[in-house]
């Protein structure tokens, strides 16, 4: 399939590692299709209305309050918002959350050179922002969703305040505000010993640990902290 070797490799190495390599061009391609299918969606439903958040700056500590069709750039007419578990009931963040925006918070300034986006938390803007300091993100737009029905609307809760972490993307058309896509794969029957895996695609974590011989394994789920940087 190519003709690079590594020092020392067997026979039987190379053998395994290009039946692998099949499946591999096979999943890049079926990525593709997929991602072209999720584009090919028709326009989604219009916003129910124009929910008011509480946007707030981890610098100076300013809040304001901002409309959901303001999220959007005069010449940008996607926006993706991540809904992360941080209701005012809890204690701290959900970890795999944080773990999704730590990486995003670097990510964030290349997205927006093509698309505008945000995280949204259940809990007060205050309290949003002083995780935010502590943890160290400086790129996120961070809202707050305490007054307004978007995470019951759009499946970031349920009724009794029980947070869900959920992807959505949103679009504008003639001035409107749609609805676009959604992690639904949350709500779908998970395959033995899966999680829903509905945000992997954008969780670098676990793509980096699938590339092992142990994986992302069964158990293991990651920490707010690890000993080194306490929240």
């Amino acid at each position: 399939m190519h003709d690079n070797r590594f020092p020392n490799e067997s026979p039987a190495y190379r053998q395994a590692r290009d039946r692998l390599l099949e499946a591999e061009i096979e999943l890049r391609r079926n990525v593709e299709r997929v991602a072209a299918q999720r584009r090919d969606l028709p326009v989604g439903g219009e916003v129910p209305e124009d929910y008011v958040f509480m946007e707030g700056s981890v610098e100076t500590g300013q809040t304001r309050e901002v409309r959901l069709s303001e999220l959007f750039s005069p010449n940008r007419d996607t926006l993706i918002l991540y809904s992360f578990m941080y209701g005012p009931k809890m204690e701290r963040p959900c970890a795999s959350c944080t773990s999704i925006l730590d990486a995003l918070d670097g990510t964030a300034p290349h997205v927006r050179e093509r698309a505008d986006f945000a995280a949204i938390a259940r809990s007060p803007i205050e309290r949003i922002l002083a995780f935010a300091r502590a943890r160290g993100w400086r790129n996120h737009r961070l809202l707050s969703s305490a007054g307004n029905s978007f995470n019951i609307d759009y499946y970031g809760e349920n009724e009794d305040g029980d947070q869900w972490p959920s992807l959505n993307v949103f679009v504008r058309r003639e001035g409107e505000v749609h609805h676009s896509w959604h992690s639904e794969l949350l709500f779908t029957k998970r395959d033995a010993g899966q999680e829903s895996r509905h945000v992997d695609m954008i969780w670098p974590l676990w793509h980096l640990l699938d590339l092992t011989p142990e994986g992302r394994g069964m158990d293991w789920q990651p920490r707010l902290e690890y000993g080194i940087v306490a929240v």
